[in-house]
């Protein structure tokens, strides 16, 4: 019963449209009662064995809990930190689930998470559609910037937080005093708070952030960029260039910080093998640095789903489609394999991959660092990537359009697909008339069929109730 109230994947590889139902199956382990005893109102979504809230994850599982929102309803999620926001603006990133209570370390003691908050309310709002939203979220989303800006921000216009508020466990950045990564999710909160502001229609709140967004991309281009390496790289203490090529450097991409020429730059890196191109895409060090481990060893070589998330995103700002799709199979590829493991072993979904072979990677030095079953990473692949790349669905509920990217004509498509008080069904097959789009629909939305191999791409207004159409006749 439960398998027909989410979007079914067509797709002519089962094994995909397997772990794609799988992942949805395991969901109701991950989301958990509220206590309002300890201020939560709403359930919300924490890894199955253990015993906290955390911000992070909760932001990475909403990329693919809005597309069964229904059920497990991210607004009220997300709705819980505000609650738990205090009167600085701090949403701290780790909250204790029998006290309420924030947990900080002495590495983080402001309990500081990667600032995403504004880029997952701008996707739940494309994906639920709900203005009335942007409108009550603002308060809060501005009193956490402003608190992040005030907290961690220096002099020079860069922000210092503690490294590990990165969560690039492992990685070799021990003289990093401004990271590329946190330094870019300020500039993304910032571009997708002054987007919420012109959804709003509020011109000058919208302005303010777009000169905070413009502000911070000039100093990541004139200070990160090293233009003979054509990489971003983290800043020391000194403001001097730490050259080692971690997955950082991709993050602009989706902050759509650096120009063509740049971007061109940044990609060739992510094609190379012999750097970020392994056979499962992309590894959290280059291949070619000296303490890159091919076995992972957290962010010193393991692919990790949300990171390789986060570079096809940022590939799809610089219409690289099917590039996107290709790394998205490939990676999919690999969880599935480690999935199916050789001999009696049970295969579960796992937080981090190896880059150049099956399993999942390894750390010597925090054994509990790769969970298994960790859907909030996990998730992002096998239901995020595979709706949005491997399949090639972008929707958006307020505009009520569905962009379809095909790369090449196969079985492929989704049935049930909730599209506001509407559910659409796009399914491509070959017919005895040749290659065929079946549509249905209750009601009218506008289809963007986008034909990467021909470069060509065609908008109709699809009607309520059913028809088709063929490829040949667009």
């Amino acid at each position: 019963m439960l398998k027909k109230e989410f979007p079914q994947i067509h797709y002519y590889d089962q094994d995909f449209v397997d772990i794609y139902d799988r992942s949805w199956a395991w969901m109701s382990d991950f989301w958990r009662k509220a206590d309002p005893a300890i201020g939560l109102k709403f359930p919300f979504f924490a890894y199955h064995e253990g015993n906290e809230l955390n911000l992070y994850e909760s932001c990475l599982s909403s990329f693919f809990l809005v597309y069964f929102n229904k059920k497990y309803p991210v607004n009220q999620m997300l709705d819980n930190f505000y609650a738990l926001q205090e009167e600085s603006g701090a949403i701290r990133n780790r909250y204790d689930l029998e006290t309420g209570r924030p947990i900080v370390d002495d590495d983080n003691p402001e309990g500081i998470a990667p600032p995403l908050l504004a880029w997952v309310e701008y996707n739940l709002y494309h994906k639920v559609g709900a203005k009335a939203r942007v409108k009550n979220v603002m308060p809060s989303l501005m009193a956490y910037h402003d608190w992040v800006e005030a907290t961690f921000k220096d002099e020079n216009g860069l922000y210092a937080p503690p490294i590990s508020a990165t969560e690039t466990d492992g990685a070799p950045r021990e003289n990093v005093k401004y990271p590329l990564d946190f330094n870019t999710q300020m500039a993304i909160n910032a571009l997708y708070m002054s987007a919420l502001a012109d959804i709003l229609n509020d011109k000058e709140l919208g302005f303010r952030y777009k000169r905070q967004y413009f502000s911070l991309k000039t100093r990541i281009n004139s200070k990160m960029w090293n233009p003979d390496d054509k990489i971003y790289y983290d800043l020391d203490a000194k403001e001097q260039q730490v050259k080692i090529k971690t997955i950082a450097t991709f993050w602009p991409l989706l902050a759509e910080i650096p120009n063509e020429d740049r971007a061109e730059g940044l990609i060739n890196h992510l094609k190379n093998p012999k750097e970020f191109g392994t056979e499962n895409p992309f590894p959290t060090l280059a291949v070619s640095e000296k303490k890159f481990k091919e076995d992972g060893q957290g962010f010193a070589g393991s692919v990790v789903p949300f990171t390789t998330y986060m570079v096809i995103k940022g590939l799809e700002k610089y219409n690289q489609y099917e590039f996107a799709r290709e790394a998205a199979i490939r990676h999919m590829y690999f969880v599935l394999d480690t999935f199916h493991p050789d001999g009696k072993k049970k295969g579960t979904l796992w937080r981090a991959y190896r880059p150049t072979k099956d399993g999942p990677s390894q750390w010597s030095k925090n054994d509990s660092w790769n969970r298994p079953l960790d859907l909030a990473y996990a998730g992002l692949t096998t239901i995020t990537l595979m709706i949005e790349n491997i399949v090639g669905l972008f929707v958006s509920l307020p505009r009520k359009t569905v962009d379809w990217f095909v790369p090449t004509l196969e079985l492929m498509g989704i049935e049930e697909l909730p599209l506001k008080r509407n559910r659409i069904t796009i399914v491509s097959n070959k017919s005895s008339r040749g290659w065929e789009i079946r549509l249905e629909s209750e009601k009218l939305y506008y289809f963007t069929i986008h034909l990467l191999d021909e470069d060509k791409k065609k908008t109709l207004p699809i009607p309520s109730g059913k028809c088709s159409m063929l490829i040949d006749k667009l």
